[in-house]
């Protein structure tokens, strides 16, 4: 697990081969119509307090007319903020958006007067590898597991109301460690306001409410698709935190049936490339294919002539989008 979260990463990328593009094959993701973009966006919405995150997508589904929608990680009924929810084909890429790290500022409440320098020095002990055992009320089972906090960011507080920032690994519990936090004080503690203001790529500016997205909805049909395109981000996004790698054109459609990725099919492909580890696999034009669970790190895909580099995981490309080439 790395000591920083995904989105402060600095990568490089490596060429490995060179080769001419065909103009004439892929649609790079911006170029992408409102059809295209439904079909394979995703839309950030800014979660209300009071509705579960399956009522959020649910409605999200029903005002946008689409048969399948998915999201980026729950949020408990109580919590606000961003929540990505994936658009039909973009559902595929969910599994990214999961491993993905996440933000929240939350309002703490400790149950007695705590002096600020202790209350600091307390949230520090919480950052690094945790253990965790979600709460009753969660939606995954409870046992014990271990989750790493990247920061803790202390902002303001007046002795028994704190409110700080939290930089974590996705599946962190904010209750939870408030909870532990008041046992480590002493006198107790518990979570009472949380906020998602970061998840994976995502961030809060880019967070449109629910009746942004009627809204869009009432000016498509009215025949005019502005609002409705500025609020769509193309699947691409979702994948902007993992490692990339970019392939010939050769091997798009071959990829898009399943097939493994094979070192001599790589163009570029960026560090941080780890056996194991999830990556997204690209078309020259930047246009997702798959995600795929890589085979070798990226200084051996450098070094390698033959050998498999990846093997898939889900493909994101609607096959027949690129030629055969077998």
């Amino acid at each position: 697990m790395p000591e920083q979260p995904a989105w402060e990463i600095k990568r490089t990328i490596y060429t490995r081969a060179e080769e001419e593009h065909d103009p004439s094959l892929g649609l790079p993701p911006e170029d992408r119509n409102l059809q295209q973009m439904l079909k394979r966006g995703v839309v950030i919405v800014d979660k209300v307090p009071g509705p579960t995150s399956h009522e959020v997508v649910a409605w999200v589904r029903k005002l946008m007319e689409l048969d399948h929608v998915g999201h980026g990680g729950t949020l408990d009924p109580k919590v606000t903020g961003v929540l990505p929810v994936t658009l039909e084909d973009s559902t595929k890429c969910v599994q990214a958006l999961l491993d993905s790290g996440k933000q929240y500022v939350t309002l703490m409440r400790t149950h007695e007067d705590v002096e600020e320098k202790r209350l600091v020095e307390t949230l520090k002990q919480f950052e690094g590898e945790i253990y965790q055992r979600p709460p009753l009320r969660s939606a995954v089972s409870r046992r014990l597991r271990t989750r790493t906090i990247y920061r803790i960011e202390y902002i303001e507080g007046d002795g028994r109301n704190w409110l700080f920032k939290v930089d974590c690994q996705s599946g962190t519990y904010i209750r939870k460690l408030c909870s532990d936090v008041g046992e480590v004080l002493g006198g107790g503690a518990h979570m009472h306001e949380l906020r998602r203001t970061r998840s994976g790529p995502f961030v809060e500016a880019q967070a449109v409410t629910l009746y942004d997205i009627a809204d869009a909805m009432d000016q498509h049909r009215e025949g005019d698709d502005a609002a409705l395109m500025k609020i769509l981000h193309p699947v691409e996004e979702a994948l902007a935190l993992l490692p990339h790698i970019w392939v010939r054109d050769s091997a798009v459609e071959a990829l898009c049936t399943g097939a493994q990725l094979a070192v001599p099919g790589i163009l570029r492909l960026e560090s941080g490339i780890e056996p194991k580890g999830l990556i997204a696999v690209m078309t020259q034009r930047n246009e997702a294919v798959a995600l795929m669970k890589a085979e070798m790190n990226t200084d051996t895909v450098l070094k390698e002539e033959h050998g498999i580099a990846a093997i898939p995981e889900r493909v994101i490309m609607i096959r027949g989008t690129y030629p055969k080439s077998w």
